[in-house]
C-alpha cells in the first residue's frame, strides 16, 4: 500500500506533482508566497533574517513540538498547553527570588515546573476526558479559566502567603509579583552555553541540541507501546478500547506529557527573552505555538516533527517581515501587526473548518 501511494505521488508531469503537492499543503503554500512578496518589500538582509530565525527557532520550537503528543492521541490541538506555560513562569518566579544563577538556575526552574506541569496536566485530562470529540474548545475556555486562579495566586498570594523574600519582585503594597520580572540570572544562560558562529549567525548550540534531544525522545516514544496505544485511540477510539486499551488513562497521560513538556519549553522561550511578563507572557503561547505548527502542513489530527519547524520558521518569517513591509508599502507599521494577529487565529479557524 504504501509503495502504492508513492508511485501514485510521482505520475505525472513535475507540474502535475507540484499541483497535487499544493493542494496537499495549502497553508504552508500560502505563507511560502506571503514571505517571498514581503522580504523584498520589509527592505532586510538575508543575513538579518537568518539570524532572526535562528533566534526564534531555538525559542520556539521546543513550545511547538509539546503539540505533537496529544494529536497523535486524537486530542487535537491541545489548547491547554498555556497551563504547562503557567508552571514554567511559577519555576521562574522562584528562582529568580532564590537567587539562582545561570544553568543551576534554568533547570531548578524546570525542575519545579515538572509536579506543578503534572498536576495541571492530570486535571486537563480528566476535564478533557468529559468532552470527548469537544476537546480543543473545552481546552481553549479552561486555559482562561486557569489564567485566573494563576492571576489570583501570583498577584494575592505571593509574598503574603507565599514567602518572597526578593523586594525586587513585589509590588510596593509587599504583596503581588510585578508586571515585568527581570531574569538576569538566566537570560541566554542556555543559548550562550555553547556559542557557535557560523557565516557571523550567532547558533544557540545547547538550545538546538536540547531541542533534538525532545525530537529523538518523540521518535522513539511514537515506538513505544505506550505511543502505538495511543496512535490507535487517535485512529479509532471504540476499536481501541475493544482490543483492550485504556483509553481515558491514555489519553491523560498524553495531555500531562504536553503539558510537561510545554513548562520546561516555557523555560526555555523565557531565558532567550530575558524578561518574564508575569501577567501576559503565557497567554499567547498556546495561539501561536498552535498557529505556527499548523502553518507547517499539521492539521488536527496528524503532525509531524517537519511541520514543527517549517511552521515555526514560516510564521516568525511573517512575523519579522510584515511591521516593516506594512511601514514600506503603506507607511504603517502597525498593518503588519494587524496582519500577523488575523493570520494566527484566521489560520487556526481554516485548520479546523477543513480537518475537525
Amino acid at each position: 500500500m504504501k509503495n502504492n501511494k508513492k508511485n501514485k505521488k510521482n505520475v505525472g508531469t513535475p507540474w502535475e506533482r507540484f499541483k497535487r503537492l499544493i493542494i496537499a499543503y495549502p497553508v504552508p503554500a500560502l505563507f511560502i508566497v506571503i514571505s517571498v512578496l514581503a522580504i523584498p518589500a520589509s527592505g532586510f538582509s538575508i543575513g538579518y533574517l537568518v539570524q532572526e530565525l535562528s533566534t526564534r527557532l531555538a525559542r520556539n520550537s521546543f513550545l511547538v513540538l509539546s503539540l505533537i503528543v496529544p494529536i497523535i492521541a486524537g486530542m487535537g490541538l491541545n489548547f491547554g498547553m498555556t497551563l504547562g506555560a503557567m508552571a514554567g513562569q511559577i519555576g521562574l518566579i522562584f528562582v529568580t527570588d532564590w537567587n539562582i544563577i545561570g544553568m543551576p538556575g534554568l533547570f531548578l526552574a524546570m525542575i519545579i515546573s515538572l509536579p506543578l506541569s503534572i498536576l495541571f496536566g492530570y486535571a486537563t485530562g480528566k476535564i478533557l476526558n468529559k468532552a470527548k470529540g469537544r476537546e480543543m474548545v473545552t481546552g481553549f475556555i479552561l486555559a482562561f479559566f486557569a489564567n485566573g486562579i494563576y492571576q489570583l495566586v501570583v498577584l494575592y498570594g505571593m509574598g503574603s502567603i507565599i514567602k518572597i523574600g526578593n523586594e525586587a519582585l513585589v509590588l510596593s503594597r509587599g504583596y503581588g509579583i510585578r508586571n515585568a520580572v527581570n531574569l538576569v540570572n538566566v537570560r541566554q544562560a542556555m543559548d550562550r552555553l555553547i556559542p557557535v558562529k557560523f557565516l557571523g549567525i550567532n547558533i544557540p548550540l545547547a538550545t538546538f541540541l536540547f531541542i533534538a534531544l525532545l525530537c529523538f525522545f518523540i521518535l522513539w516514544f511514537k515506538k513505544t507501546k505506550l505511543g502505538q496505544d495511543m496512535r490507535a485511540i487517535g485512529q479509532d477510539m471504540e476499536v481501541a478500547e475493544a482490543a483492550g486499551i485504556a483509553v481515558e488513562k491514555t489519553r491523560i497521560i498524553a495531555i500531562v506529557i504536553s503539558t510537561v513538556l510545554a513548562g520546561i519549553g516555557q523555560v526555555v522561550y523565557m531565558q532567550n527573552m530575558g524578561t518574564l511578563n508575569t501577567y501576559n507572557s503565557h497567554e499567547q503561547i498556546g495561539m501561536f505555538s498552535i498557529a505556527a505548527i499548523l502553518i507547517g502542513g499539521a492539521t488536527v489530527s496528524e503532525a509531524k516533527i517537519r511541520n514543527v519547524f517549517l511552521g515555526v520558521v514560516l510564521f516568525h518569517l511573517m512575523f519579522i517581515v510584515s511591521p516593516m513591509a506594512g511601514k514600506n508599502l503603506i507607511g504603517s507599521a502597525m498593518l503588519g501587526e494587524y496582519f500577523r494577529v488575523f493570520v494566527s487565529y484566521g489560520v487556526i479557524s481554516i485548520a479546523l473548518v477543513l480537518h475537525a
